[in-house]
């Protein structure tokens, strides 16, 4: 989640060929403006919808001493690749075409050929152990590989349900291991601000902190505008152990069927217009003399928002509320075509970000790292017409897993998005992002560079802070 990084920060400040992508650039000019902040009553918080919420089957996973075990003798990953540099290939889409594009994608083939498709794909695609298969330990996936990635492909997601090998560290990392992928940092590793389950296994701890239990996250994909990791593994080491629902449960969606679903009228809008996420906040009292002010803003320009490695421009008072400093991203398209496949995809994270629709469900974070989705062309919110039309085509298309012990969810990070529902007790999620492994041009040359100065060990420190739930001894 970018804007808990950003937002930390500024408290304390107070086999593939690419086809016409464009990678991320520095923005070179960006739109000033101010808005009056609208006016609205207190609205009722309520739970996001899904469209497919599979039941729990209760199956038992392992200690934390044994899950977090990690293979000493396996080669150290800290010095992993960096995450690649975002492939836009966003111009000149035509809105017609590509939902009539994205939903062909979508259908399933009829048994019988030549008759139209009338039903849509499983999203994910499931996969269960069976006894044989489960015994196969990690063979399974050596022996399937091949077909894995073709699955990944075509479909988005693939959801490992029932699979004992990916029950700890060890076998987890055994499992992509075979699938060929590799490992790279996450998009704001640079901030210091994420934490590692493991460092030598290149696996992220995902959000299991007390402090965020009540928080929803909605649907994103672990993007910026500058660096996106081309394929991520969830895994689920420990359920919530609260039962009450929805238990923390794991949100995916397919890109190509909200594309295909949602209302036309509003996707052109938002397309041409485009959009610009605020990913924090820093309130500065207004009375404070222009000089001092411009001096903050450019104290966090230049000072904080390069260890993000995103493009920011600073912006006050860009939702309209008097002394706020926002760290803005410069102007994106919501669709964007796939780096592999050409095929159009609803590629963006307003439904995480809009402020209408987190102040609409349940809301853990402050008011430093509360974001919002702007019209680029205007620097005004969304509205709440729009807004409401992204909630709806999202939730219709969300999955809310069950995960239990040992299952893994595979992602196609630009075709699928991503989040995580509220829960009760503990958890224990984990993830590991990929690299473009079949074509070194996406993937570019930039590895991990370990050292890290000031300001990055002051920040994990603070994080150190944070409350946790388990301790790695391997991170």
């Amino acid at each position: 989640m970018k804007f808990s990084a950003i937002a930390l920060t500024l408290a304390t400040a107070d086999a593939f060929a690419p086809s016409s992508f464009i990678r991320s650039n520095r923005c070179k000019s960006c739109l000033h403006s101010t808005n009056i902040m609208e006016e609205t009553a207190a609205v009722e918080r309520t739970a996001p919808d899904a469209g497919y919420v599979p039941k729990w089957e209760g199956r038992q996973g392992l200690a934390p001493e044994e899950f977090l075990s990690s293979d000493l003798d396996a080669p150290d990953m800290s010095e992993m690749w960096e995450s690649p540099l975002t492939l836009w290939n966003a111009k000149n889409i035509d809105i017609r075409s590509a939902q009539e594009e994205a939903k062909r994608a979508i259908m399933k083939t009829p048994d019988i050929p030549f008759l139209p498709a009338t039903q849509k794909k499983e999203f994910p695609m499931e996969v269960r152990a069976s006894a044989k298969e489960n015994a196969m330990g990690v063979q399974y996936f050596v022996q399937n590989k091949d077909k894995i990635r073709k699955d990944l492909l075509n479909n988005g997601g693939i959801w490992f349900r029932g699979f004992d090998l990916m029950k700890s560290i060890k076998g987890y990392r055994e499992f992509w291991d075979a699938l060929g992928f590799q490992p790279c940092l996450d998009p704001l590793h640079s901030s210091g601000l994420r934490k590692f389950a493991s460092e030598r296994d290149a696996l992220y701890e995902e959000v299991n902190k007390p402090s965020l239990r009540g928080h929803y996250i909605g649907l994103h994909n672990e993007s910026t505008a500058k660096r996106t990791p081309a394929y991520a593994a969830f895994v689920c080491f420990q359920r919530a152990t609260e039962e009450k629902e929805p238990r923390g449960r794991f949100i995916v969606a397919d890109g190509a069927a909200i594309l295909a679903d949602i209302d036309p009228a509003v996707l052109r809008r938002l397309y041409e217009r485009q959009i610009r996420i605020s990913v924090s906040n820093l309130d500065i009292p207004p009375s404070f003399p222009e000089p001092v002010k411009e001096g903050l803003k450019w104290l966090v320009d230049k000072a904080v928002a390069p260890k993000f490695d995103m493009d920011l421009e600073m912006i006050y008072e860009s939702d309209g509320k008097p002394g706020r400093l926002q760290a803005v991203e410069c102007a994106e398209s919501p669709i964007n075509r796939h780096p592999v496949t050409g095929l159009p995809i609803w590629f963006n994270n307003s439904h995480n970000h809009a402020r209408k629709l987190r102040d609409r469900r349940p809301c853990g974070v402050p008011e430093v790292g509360m974001t919002e989705v702007f019209y680029a062309d205007t620097m005004e919110p969304l509205s709440l017409e729009d807004c409401l039309e992204v909630k709806r085509v999202s939730e219709k298309n969300i999955a809310a897993l069950a995960m239990e012990p040992g299952d893994v969810i595979l992602l196609d990070n630009y075709r699928a998005s991503h989040g995580r529902d509220v829960f009760g007790g503990d958890r224990y999620h984990a993830v590991t992002w990929f690299t473009w492994d079949q074509n070194p041009q996406w993937r570019g040359d930039e590895r991990r560079i370990l050292e890290k100065n000031a300001l990055n060990q002051a920040i994990n420190q603070m994080m150190d802070w944070l409350p946790k739930d388990f301790e790695s001894k391997q991170s």
